[in-house]
Protein backbone atom coordinates (compact mmCIF):
# COMPACT_ATOMS: atom_id res chain seq x y z
CA UNK A 1 0.00 0.00 0.00
CA UNK A 2 1.24 3.53 -0.65
CA UNK A 3 1.41 6.60 1.76
CA UNK A 4 -0.77 8.00 -0.20
CA UNK A 5 -3.41 5.10 -0.06
CA UNK A 6 -2.43 4.71 4.08
CA UNK A 7 -2.44 8.26 4.84
CA UNK A 8 -6.27 8.47 3.02
CA UNK A 9 -6.96 5.13 4.91
CA UNK A 10 -6.13 6.68 8.28
CA UNK A 11 -7.92 10.26 7.47
CA UNK A 12 -11.40 8.09 6.79
CA UNK A 13 -10.70 6.00 9.96
CA UNK A 14 -10.40 9.00 12.03
CA UNK A 15 -13.34 10.99 9.99
CA UNK A 16 -15.59 7.90 11.47
CA UNK A 17 -14.10 7.81 14.70
CA UNK A 18 -15.25 11.60 15.39
CA UNK A 19 -18.13 11.18 13.44
CA UNK A 20 -19.23 8.72 16.36
CA UNK A 21 -19.28 10.69 19.19
CA UNK A 22 -21.10 13.40 20.47
CA UNK A 23 -21.38 17.50 19.01
CA UNK A 24 -21.70 17.54 23.65
CA UNK A 25 -17.75 17.11 24.02
CA UNK A 26 -16.69 20.13 20.97
CA UNK A 27 -19.48 22.35 21.41
CA UNK A 28 -21.60 23.30 24.49
CA UNK A 29 -24.92 22.21 23.37
CA UNK A 30 -28.15 20.41 24.88
CA UNK A 31 -27.53 17.09 26.19
CA UNK A 32 -29.58 14.43 26.74
CA UNK A 33 -28.13 13.38 30.11
CA UNK A 34 -28.34 16.72 31.62
CA UNK A 35 -25.67 18.33 34.09
CA UNK A 36 -26.56 18.62 37.89
CA UNK A 37 -24.71 19.07 41.17
CA UNK A 38 -26.08 18.50 44.72
CA UNK A 39 -24.52 20.50 47.86
CA UNK A 40 -24.59 19.29 51.18
CA UNK A 41 -23.16 21.22 54.37
CA UNK A 42 -22.84 19.34 57.45
CA UNK A 43 -20.97 21.17 60.64
CA UNK A 44 -18.39 23.43 58.24
CA UNK A 45 -17.80 20.36 56.06
CA UNK A 46 -19.37 20.69 52.23
CA UNK A 47 -19.90 17.71 50.18
CA UNK A 48 -20.90 18.84 46.57
CA UNK A 49 -21.70 15.76 43.44
CA UNK A 50 -21.25 16.87 40.44
CA UNK A 51 -23.00 14.54 37.88
CA UNK A 52 -25.15 13.90 34.70
CA UNK A 53 -28.64 12.41 35.05
CA UNK A 54 -29.50 9.91 32.21
CA UNK A 55 -32.84 8.89 31.50
CA UNK A 56 -34.94 5.32 31.98
CA UNK A 57 -36.58 5.77 28.64
CA UNK A 58 -38.14 2.76 28.92
CA UNK A 59 -34.95 0.43 29.21
CA UNK A 60 -34.45 -1.86 31.44
CA UNK A 61 -31.33 -0.14 33.69
CA UNK A 62 -29.97 -3.08 36.71
CA UNK A 63 -28.79 -5.29 34.91
CA UNK A 64 -29.09 -4.69 31.15
CA UNK A 65 -27.91 -0.82 30.67
CA UNK A 66 -26.01 -0.91 33.63
CA UNK A 67 -24.89 -4.64 33.46
CA UNK A 68 -23.66 -6.49 36.85
CA UNK A 69 -20.44 -7.11 38.07
CA UNK A 70 -18.84 -4.27 35.41
CA UNK A 71 -17.84 -0.59 37.25
CA UNK A 72 -20.41 1.96 36.07
CA UNK A 73 -19.92 5.63 36.22
CA UNK A 74 -22.71 6.43 38.25
CA UNK A 75 -24.45 8.58 36.48
CA UNK A 76 -23.35 9.91 32.65
CA UNK A 77 -20.74 11.32 30.89
CA UNK A 78 -17.24 12.39 32.38
CA UNK A 79 -16.67 11.12 35.86
CA UNK A 80 -18.81 11.67 38.54
CA UNK A 81 -17.44 13.40 41.07
CA UNK A 82 -18.03 14.28 44.66
CA UNK A 83 -16.09 16.51 46.64
CA UNK A 84 -15.62 16.64 50.69
CA UNK A 85 -13.92 19.77 51.64
CA UNK A 86 -12.96 18.18 55.10
CA UNK A 87 -12.13 14.42 56.20
CA UNK A 88 -15.07 12.34 56.44
CA UNK A 89 -15.94 8.78 57.35
CA UNK A 90 -18.10 6.72 54.72
CA UNK A 91 -19.93 4.10 56.32
CA UNK A 92 -17.10 3.95 58.95
CA UNK A 93 -14.42 4.17 56.71
CA UNK A 94 -11.97 7.26 56.90
CA UNK A 95 -11.90 9.31 53.49
CA UNK A 96 -9.67 12.70 53.02
CA UNK A 97 -10.72 16.22 52.02
CA UNK A 98 -10.58 15.60 48.03
CA UNK A 99 -12.52 15.42 44.80
CA UNK A 100 -13.19 11.53 43.96
CA UNK A 101 -14.31 10.15 40.86
CA UNK A 102 -17.46 8.30 42.14
CA UNK A 103 -18.05 4.46 40.32
CA UNK A 104 -20.70 2.12 41.23
CA UNK A 105 -19.79 -2.11 41.27
CA UNK A 106 -23.46 -3.36 41.12
CA UNK A 107 -24.25 -6.91 41.58
CA UNK A 108 -28.31 -8.47 42.21
CA UNK A 109 -27.47 -8.39 45.39
CA UNK A 110 -25.19 -5.36 46.34
CA UNK A 111 -23.51 -2.59 45.10
CA UNK A 112 -20.00 -1.56 45.68
CA UNK A 113 -19.42 2.45 45.73
CA UNK A 114 -16.01 3.18 45.04
CA UNK A 115 -14.13 6.55 45.89
CA UNK A 116 -11.41 7.06 42.86
CA UNK A 117 -8.34 9.31 43.23
CA UNK A 118 -9.26 9.99 39.42
CA UNK A 119 -11.78 12.41 38.89
CA UNK A 120 -11.05 13.64 35.17
CA UNK A 121 -11.69 10.77 33.22
CA UNK A 122 -14.70 10.05 30.95
CA UNK A 123 -17.12 7.49 32.50
CA UNK A 124 -15.50 4.49 33.29
CA UNK A 125 -13.98 3.86 30.55
CA UNK A 126 -10.44 4.12 31.66
CA UNK A 127 -10.94 2.76 35.68
CA UNK A 128 -8.40 1.43 37.32
CA UNK A 129 -9.16 -0.36 40.75
CA UNK A 130 -5.07 0.60 41.81
CA UNK A 131 -6.54 3.86 41.84
CA UNK A 132 -9.35 3.65 44.68
CA UNK A 133 -8.78 5.88 47.52
CA UNK A 134 -11.70 3.49 49.34
CA UNK A 135 -14.49 1.02 48.55
CA UNK A 136 -17.70 0.20 50.63
CA UNK A 137 -20.28 -2.21 49.60
CA UNK A 138 -23.80 -1.09 50.57
CA UNK A 139 -27.69 -2.55 50.29
CA UNK A 140 -29.63 -1.08 47.39
CA UNK A 141 -33.74 -0.43 48.14
CA UNK A 142 -36.51 -0.47 46.79
CA UNK A 143 -37.64 3.22 45.35
CA UNK A 144 -40.19 4.79 44.10
CA UNK A 145 -40.05 5.34 39.83
CA UNK A 146 -37.39 7.59 39.18
CA UNK A 147 -36.71 8.40 35.14
CA UNK A 148 -34.22 11.05 35.74
CA UNK A 149 -31.04 9.73 38.10
CA UNK A 150 -31.09 11.71 41.20
CA UNK A 151 -28.88 12.26 44.00
CA UNK A 152 -29.92 13.57 46.98
CA UNK A 153 -28.64 13.92 51.01
CA UNK A 154 -31.62 12.28 52.95
CA UNK A 155 -31.60 11.96 56.97
CA UNK A 156 -29.24 15.12 57.63
CA UNK A 157 -27.68 14.88 61.31
CA UNK A 158 -25.88 17.56 63.05
CA UNK A 159 -22.90 15.32 62.20
CA UNK A 160 -23.87 13.10 59.38
CA UNK A 161 -26.02 12.42 56.20
CA UNK A 162 -27.30 9.36 53.90
CA UNK A 163 -26.28 9.99 50.42
CA UNK A 164 -28.34 8.60 48.15
CA UNK A 165 -28.77 7.65 44.02
CA UNK A 166 -31.99 6.73 42.70
CA UNK A 167 -32.76 5.77 39.27
CA UNK A 168 -35.09 4.06 37.93
CA UNK A 169 -36.77 1.90 40.88
CA UNK A 170 -33.53 1.70 42.80
CA UNK A 171 -31.65 3.71 45.65
CA UNK A 172 -28.37 3.18 47.08
CA UNK A 173 -27.74 4.68 50.20
CA UNK A 174 -23.89 5.54 51.94
CA UNK A 175 -23.40 7.65 55.08
CA UNK A 176 -21.31 10.17 55.42
CA UNK A 177 -20.31 11.46 58.76
CA UNK A 178 -17.96 14.50 60.01
CA UNK A 179 -16.56 15.09 62.91
CA UNK A 180 -17.76 18.51 63.33
CA UNK A 181 -15.85 19.78 66.83
CA UNK A 182 -12.43 19.54 65.34
CA UNK A 183 -13.10 20.45 61.90
CA UNK A 184 -15.62 23.46 63.26
CA UNK A 185 -12.40 24.77 66.39
CA UNK A 186 -10.18 24.48 63.17
CA UNK A 187 -12.03 26.66 60.98
CA UNK A 188 -12.62 29.04 63.85
CA UNK A 189 -8.65 29.21 64.51
CA UNK A 190 -8.28 29.79 60.77
CA UNK A 191 -10.94 32.59 60.67
CA UNK A 192 -9.71 34.02 63.97
CA UNK A 193 -6.46 34.77 61.99
CA UNK A 194 -8.30 37.12 59.23
CA UNK A 195 -10.36 40.06 60.09
CA UNK A 196 -12.48 38.67 62.48
CA UNK A 197 -9.62 38.82 64.84
CA UNK A 198 -10.30 42.60 64.94
CA UNK A 199 -13.88 42.36 65.88
CA UNK A 200 -15.65 42.05 69.63
CA UNK A 201 -18.07 40.11 67.76
CA UNK A 202 -15.79 37.72 65.88
CA UNK A 203 -14.03 36.58 69.08
CA UNK A 204 -17.23 36.19 71.50
CA UNK A 205 -18.99 34.72 68.34
CA UNK A 206 -16.20 31.89 68.43
CA UNK A 207 -16.27 31.76 72.17
CA UNK A 208 -20.39 31.13 72.30
CA UNK A 209 -20.24 28.54 69.49
CA UNK A 210 -17.95 26.52 71.35
CA UNK A 211 -19.97 27.31 75.13
CA UNK A 212 -23.36 26.12 73.31
CA UNK A 213 -21.70 22.90 71.97
CA UNK A 214 -19.73 22.16 75.50
CA UNK A 215 -17.03 21.60 74.05
CA UNK A 216 -12.82 23.38 74.23
CA UNK A 217 -14.00 25.47 77.21
CA UNK A 218 -10.16 26.70 77.54
CA UNK A 219 -10.23 27.62 74.27
CA UNK A 220 -13.76 29.59 74.55
CA UNK A 221 -12.26 31.41 77.42
CA UNK A 222 -9.03 32.66 75.50
CA UNK A 223 -11.67 33.94 72.61
CA UNK A 224 -14.03 35.49 75.57
CA UNK A 225 -10.84 37.08 76.78
CA UNK A 226 -9.68 38.34 73.36
CA UNK A 227 -12.95 39.93 72.28
CA UNK A 228 -12.61 41.49 75.81
CA UNK A 229 -9.39 42.95 74.77
CA UNK A 230 -10.81 44.65 71.61
CA UNK A 231 -14.33 46.11 73.50
CA UNK A 232 -15.25 45.97 76.98
CA UNK A 233 -18.84 45.22 76.81
CA UNK A 234 -21.62 43.31 78.52
CA UNK A 235 -21.87 40.49 75.63
CA UNK A 236 -18.35 38.95 76.07
CA UNK A 237 -18.58 39.51 80.21
CA UNK A 238 -21.48 37.80 80.04
CA UNK A 239 -20.02 35.21 77.77
CA UNK A 240 -16.84 34.67 80.04
CA UNK A 241 -19.26 33.98 83.39
CA UNK A 242 -20.76 31.28 81.37
CA UNK A 243 -17.54 30.01 80.22
CA UNK A 244 -16.38 30.09 83.58
CA UNK A 245 -19.62 28.49 85.07
CA UNK A 246 -18.73 25.75 82.51
CA UNK A 247 -15.16 25.34 84.36
CA UNK A 248 -16.54 25.42 87.61
CA UNK A 249 -14.87 28.57 88.25
CA UNK A 250 -17.54 29.42 90.16
CA UNK A 251 -16.08 32.89 92.18
CA UNK A 252 -14.42 34.22 88.79
CA UNK A 253 -17.82 33.33 87.08
CA UNK A 254 -19.19 35.71 89.61
CA UNK A 255 -16.72 38.25 89.60
CA UNK A 256 -17.36 38.77 85.76
CA UNK A 257 -21.23 38.44 85.52
CA UNK A 258 -20.84 41.64 88.23
CA UNK A 259 -18.83 43.10 85.46
CA UNK A 260 -21.10 42.39 82.93
CA UNK A 261 -24.39 43.89 84.77
CA UNK A 262 -22.51 47.20 85.46
CA UNK A 263 -21.81 47.50 81.51
CA UNK A 264 -25.59 46.65 80.60
CA UNK A 265 -28.04 48.59 78.91
CA UNK A 266 -31.21 48.68 80.65
CA UNK A 267 -32.72 46.37 77.50
CA UNK A 268 -29.77 44.14 78.33
CA UNK A 269 -30.83 43.80 82.25
CA UNK A 270 -34.79 43.44 81.21
CA UNK A 271 -33.33 40.10 79.10
CA UNK A 272 -31.02 39.37 81.63
CA UNK A 273 -33.62 39.22 84.41
CA UNK A 274 -36.26 36.89 81.97
CA UNK A 275 -32.92 35.12 81.56
CA UNK A 276 -32.97 34.54 85.57
CA UNK A 277 -37.01 33.68 85.79
CA UNK A 278 -36.32 31.03 82.86
CA UNK A 279 -33.83 29.35 84.84
CA UNK A 280 -36.00 29.66 88.22
CA UNK A 281 -34.16 32.35 90.08
CA UNK A 282 -36.97 34.53 90.40
CA UNK A 283 -35.88 36.20 93.22
CA UNK A 284 -32.85 37.18 91.91
CA UNK A 285 -34.56 38.27 88.88
CA UNK A 286 -37.24 40.38 91.10
CA UNK A 287 -34.20 42.77 92.86
CA UNK A 288 -32.84 44.04 89.00
CA UNK A 289 -36.87 44.23 87.64
CA UNK A 290 -37.29 46.49 90.52
CA UNK A 291 -33.92 48.58 90.10
CA UNK A 292 -34.27 48.77 86.63
CA UNK A 293 -37.17 50.15 86.68
CA UNK A 294 -36.88 52.42 89.74
CA UNK A 295 -33.67 53.47 87.23
CA UNK A 296 -35.59 53.81 84.38
CA UNK A 297 -39.22 54.74 84.91
CA UNK A 298 -39.61 56.37 81.56
CA UNK A 299 -38.73 53.40 79.50
CA UNK A 300 -41.85 51.13 78.71
CA UNK A 301 -40.34 47.85 79.30
CA UNK A 302 -38.87 48.11 82.59
CA UNK A 303 -42.96 48.04 83.24
CA UNK A 304 -43.32 45.44 80.88
CA UNK A 305 -40.89 43.49 83.57
CA UNK A 306 -42.46 44.88 86.98
CA UNK A 307 -45.78 42.98 85.36
CA UNK A 308 -43.96 39.89 84.57
CA UNK A 309 -42.83 39.98 88.10
CA UNK A 310 -45.90 40.27 90.07
CA UNK A 311 -47.73 37.97 87.18
CA UNK A 312 -45.27 35.23 88.52
CA UNK A 313 -46.67 36.01 92.35
CA UNK A 314 -50.56 35.79 90.82
CA UNK A 315 -50.59 39.71 91.44
CA UNK A 316 -52.75 40.48 88.26
CA UNK A 317 -54.38 43.63 89.23
CA UNK A 318 -50.55 45.25 90.26
CA UNK A 319 -49.68 43.43 87.06
CA UNK A 320 -52.13 44.86 84.67
CA UNK A 321 -51.51 48.30 85.89
CA UNK A 322 -47.96 48.19 85.34
CA UNK A 323 -48.92 46.62 81.36
CA UNK A 324 -51.04 49.60 80.82
CA UNK A 325 -48.25 51.95 81.92
CA UNK A 326 -46.03 49.86 79.15
CA UNK A 327 -48.63 50.36 76.22
CA UNK A 328 -48.59 53.85 77.23
CA UNK A 329 -45.00 54.23 76.28
CA UNK A 330 -44.70 50.97 74.04
CA UNK A 331 -43.76 52.15 70.62
CA UNK A 332 -45.88 51.67 67.55
CA UNK A 333 -44.79 48.35 66.58
CA UNK A 334 -45.01 46.86 69.86
CA UNK A 335 -48.70 48.33 71.36
CA UNK A 336 -50.82 45.02 69.92
CA UNK A 337 -48.22 42.56 71.40
CA UNK A 338 -48.48 44.80 74.77
CA UNK A 339 -52.21 45.31 74.59
CA UNK A 340 -52.60 41.56 74.19
CA UNK A 341 -50.62 41.12 77.68
CA UNK A 342 -53.12 43.41 79.50
CA UNK A 343 -55.94 41.21 78.05
CA UNK A 344 -54.16 38.53 79.34
CA UNK A 345 -53.46 40.10 82.75
CA UNK A 346 -57.21 41.37 83.26
CA UNK A 347 -58.19 37.74 82.65
CA UNK A 348 -55.74 36.88 85.38
CA UNK A 349 -53.66 34.74 83.17
CA UNK A 350 -49.77 34.25 83.90
CA UNK A 351 -48.01 36.10 81.14
CA UNK A 352 -44.77 34.09 81.93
Amino acid sequence: MSSRVLRVALFCLLMAMVSSLSFAQFVDVPQASQHAQVMQRIGVTDITINYHRPLVNNRKVWGGLVPYGQVWRAGANENTTITFSDPVMIDDKPLEAGTYGLHMLPTADDVTVIFSKTSSAWGSFTYNEKEDALRVTVKPKAAEMRNALTYDFDDVQPQSTVVVMTWEKLAVPFKVAVDVHPIAQASLKKQMRGLSRFTWEGWDGAANYLLAEKYAYDDALDYANKSIQQEDRYDNEMTKSKVLTALNRKDDAATAEKKALALASPLQLHGYARGLMGDKRNDEAYIVFRDNATKHPDLWFTHVGLARMYSSQSKFDDAAKEMKVALTAAPDDQKNYVDGLVKRLEAKQDIN
